[in-house]
């Protein structure tokens, strides 16, 4: 992923992480997708699943880069 593109991403997913706390089962799915949905960048349905995996699973920060290579 590019520089820009990965910034992009990692600002969505920095607003969910936050978000996630307390949110139901499907919420951060469906808040990331409409989330990106109002950016430029378009990620497969593999790599939004992964990155729902990694906020639901993790604590603290997810890395974009990380999780997407």
């Amino acid at each position: 992923m590019s520089n820009e593109r990965n910034e992009v991403v990692q600002a969505v997913v920095d607003r969910m992480t936050s978000y996630q706390d307390g949110a139901t089962e499907g919420t951060v799915d469906k808040e990331l997708r409409e989330a990106l949905g109002e950016t430029d960048v378009d990620l497969t349905d593999d790599q939004v699943t992964a990155l729902v995996k990694a906020i639901e699973d993790g604590e603290g920060t997810v890395s974009v880069s990380e999780v997407l290579g």
